[in-house]
């Protein structure tokens, strides 16, 4: 019994380790490549189950795809597919999962004071909000954080941290990094991420970027919220260490900066990012009420002495369930030998069949027996001489 298994298991474009596919108790045999696991065992191997029917011999396998990860998180789901070989025919099994039509809650909270700070989910094409917070394992977070300066001198918007969480308490667990170290998108270093800030930047008090959807280990389905740490600043603020957006790339497996210099990235890889120097000092604004504060603050940034403002503001809740089944493509390409044996129709069927063909005689008799007597009615009468 030959199995051959797409390591683009799900069609996404990820592509799955070796070590997680097994075919019952058997493990990838040597043919194996870099883009195909294929199986090849005697069709009695790996724990395979023998049933008896009258025209067939049936054997009957599990093709298991485990998961693994060394973080909390998992973006691919665990999926047993059964494999069976008819002899002398062959065939394969496939299901289809069902997906909810309803969508939570979907909110945006928690700006703080003077300048007002969001965050969205938006369209794949950034055009607009997204309607919808349901994703599966393999859909695309498009975020997008901005802040409101209205008549305030220009500012620049980073996103120092990003939190994934089950609940909207951030301290609590299980949860996830996908940024730290001030602006720097960790969750773009996982095998199985694309996550990237959006370059180059639409305006710069807005700052968007990707995470590819995941869940919690040890869920069917995870409510995920997102909590960040937003930051405001002066529009010519220096860029350094501190002060960055960086995205992580693969292909050249470095840092690289959504503005400036790659180098204020380097600290991403140690986490040991230092503070800016004595000149560029971080300051938080005070909180004012009442119109005077107002107006203090205003002053304030016409003077230039207010030189940033933060917001701790969550995204969610985001629901994320188990990927839709016909999402899988070419799980298994080709089982040998094998073929679906011919399913006998339901014997309601031939109940339904048996009764129209009776009712269809019965219609015929009555038809001709009618069409006789009209027949002879309209004869004409012979005249006798």
């Amino acid at each position: 019994m030959v199995v051959t298994v797409q390591r683009d298991f799900y069609g996404n474009g990820y592509l799955i380790k070796t070590s997680e596919l097994t075919l019952g108790s058997c493990q990838p045999g040597s043919q194996t490549s870099n883009t195909i696991v294929v199986f090849n065992n005697n069709v009695e191997a790996c724990g395979a189950s023998l049933q008896l029917t009258p025209d067939f011999f049936v054997y009957s396998t599990i093709l298991n795809y485990n998961p693994v990860s060394s973080n909390a998180i998992i973006r691919a789901n665990p999926a047993a597919v059964p494999i069976m070989c008819y002899y002398p025919r062959h065939g394969n099994v496939s299901s289809k999962a069902i997906i909810p039509t309803w969508a939570p809650f979907s909110t945006t909270v928690s700006t703080d004071e003077r300048l007002a700070f969001s965050m969205y989910l938006m369209t794949d094409d950034w055009s607009s909000r997204r309607s919808s917070s349901v994703f599966q394992l393999g859909d695309i977070f498009y975020i997008e954080a901005s802040v409101m300066t209205e008549n305030h001198i220009p500012m620049i918007l980073f996103v120092d941290s990003c939190v994934a969480t089950t609940t909207s308490d951030v301290n609590s667990s299980p949860s996830y990094q996908i940024i730290a170290f001030n602006g720097c998108l960790v969750d773009g270093t996982q095998d199985d991420s694309s996550s990237a800030f959006r370059s180059p930047r639409s305006r710069l008090d807005k700052i968007q970027f990707t995470v590819d959807a995941f869940r919690f280990i040890g869920t069917d389905a995870s409510m995920i919220y997102i909590t960040c740490s937003l930051r405001a600043t002066r529009a010519n603020q220096t860029l350094d260490p501190m002060n960055k957006a960086c995205s992580y790339s693969k292909n050249t497996r470095s840092w690289s900066a959504l503005e400036g210099s790659n180098d204020i990235c380097r600290c991403c890889d140690s986490g040991n990012c230092a503070p800016a120097p004595l000149g560029q000092s971080r300051r938080w604004g005070r909180i004012y009420e009442g119109s005077r504060g107002i107006q203090k603050r205003e002053t304030a940034f016409l003077t230039g002495l207010h030189l940033e403002e933060h917001s701790v503001t969550t995204l969610g809740p985001l629901l994320v369930i188990w990927a839709e089944a016909s999402h899988m493509k070419s799980v298994v390409d080709s089982v040998q030998p094998s073929r679906v044996p011919e399913e006998s129709p339901p014997s309601e069927m031939w109940i339904l069949v048996a009764i129209g063909s009776v009712s269809v005689v019965v219609v015929a008799v009555a038809l001709v027996v009618i069409s006789r007597y009209i027949v002879k009615s309209l004869s004409p009468c012979k005249t006798v001489k």
